[in-house]
């Protein structure tokens, strides 16, 4: 009896306790589920939607839905999607965009901006389960537009896959790096 007691207060031989802990490689987020019914002659059949973010939370980042009869299946599914849509965006140290961005899907417009250390993930809903998975730490993102979360997140995604890193846009111009992130001088005029 003792030994039982001993158990389920973590001390004894369980064997979850055995395991080391495993670190995914890909952190998920559920962002909606939708409950839908068709109507057929005995009653009601339900089945369920679910809306998934996916992303390794150093860059990559992918969304999935999923339809099944239960929920964890309908999420199951979702997760695989995503997975498999993964698309890779270029971050400023780690941590933010490298310039502001507009993202388009249907009736869903995004505005996302570029932020300084220490403002935090400043968005919405959806858009926000698109940052922490993608792993920036700092960004201002307003949606304009639609509040379908599906439009929203395929707006965001759309946004992010033209982000553009300094080194890119150099390799495209035939530039060094440091050419690209020159400010221009203000001339001196004289009186």
């Amino acid at each position: 009896m003792a030994e039982r007691d001993n158990r389920r207060e973590g001390r004894g031989n369980d064997r979850r306790d055995n395991r080391p802990e495993e670190t995914p490689e890909f952190a998920d987020r559920l962002v909606a589920i939708n409950r839908v019914s068709k109507t057929v002659k005995g009653g009601k059949r339900f089945g369920f939607a679910a809306l998934v973010v996916v992303g390794d939370q150093r860059g990559r980042v992918g969304f999935g839905k999923g339809k099944a009869k239960e929920v964890p299946e309908a999420i199951r599914k979702a997760t695989e999607q995503a997975k498999r849509s993964l698309v890779r965006v270029p971050l400023k140290d780690s941590r933010t965009l490298h310039h502001d961005i507009e993202g388009r899907h249907g009736a869903g417009k995004v505005v996302m901006r570029t932020a300084v250390a220490g403002t935090g993930i400043i968005a919405g809903g959806p858009m926000r389960a698109v940052f922490e998975m993608l792993g920036i730490q700092d960004v201002v993102a307003k949606s304009i537009g639609s509040a379908n979360p599906y439009n929203m997140i395929r707006a965001t995604i759309d946004g992010l896959k033209q982000e553009a890193s300094p080194r890119h846009v150099a390799n495209r111009r035939g530039k060094k790096v440091a050419e690209i992130l020159k400010k221009p001088e203000a001339e001196v005029v004289e009186a």
